[in-house]
């Protein structure tokens, strides 16, 4: 009888640091397809970044897709969502107002704007850096710093 309450108490404290531990793993970026009509259920939400291509193949777009899985704490920090199409026969309405032609990534601000085109994979420092010099992101930063107690001068 004690074995088993034991086991029992020690089952119940093992799951309990299991929820606790899955309650401080940041969420993963989300990677999402881009067949939604607009990007306006993201304004001052999330940065989305798109990634066409001709399809899932695509070279360029298998090696983007790798590189935005190697850092997606840096991505989640900075409120990204990642939209892929790789299917231009869907047509879809980000397809129809982006016109990639082959492969393209695209960073959105969270004002609804384009920022950035790019006809080739770029790495997450390179993302992050530019959204970084955006000035929404600028006054995010002053606040976490406020908020943490270092407050700029």
């Amino acid at each position: 009888m004690k074995l088993f309450l034991r086991t029992v108490i020690a089952g119940i404290l093992t799951a309990g640091s299991m929820v606790h531990a899955a309650e401080e793993t940041p969420p993963d970026v989300l990677f999402a397809p881009a067949d939604m009509a607009d990007l306006s259920e993201f304004i001052w939400k999330k940065r989305p970044v798109l990634v066409f291509a001709d399809n899932e193949n695509d070279s360029s777009y298998i090696e983007q897709i790798e590189l935005l899985h190697e850092n997606e704490a840096d991505l989640i920090a900075r409120d990204v969502i990642v939209l892929t199409d790789t299917d231009p026969a869907a047509r879809s309405a980000l397809r129809m107002q982006m016109r990639p032609r082959g492969f393209m990534l695209v960073l959105v601000g969270k004002d609804g704007g384009t920022k950035m085109r790019k006809p080739f994979p770029w790495d997450v420092r390179e993302i992050t850096r530019s959204i970084d010099k955006m000035p929404i992101r600028q006054r995010e930063i002053r606040d976490e710093k406020e908020r943490h107690g270092n407050i700029i001068e």
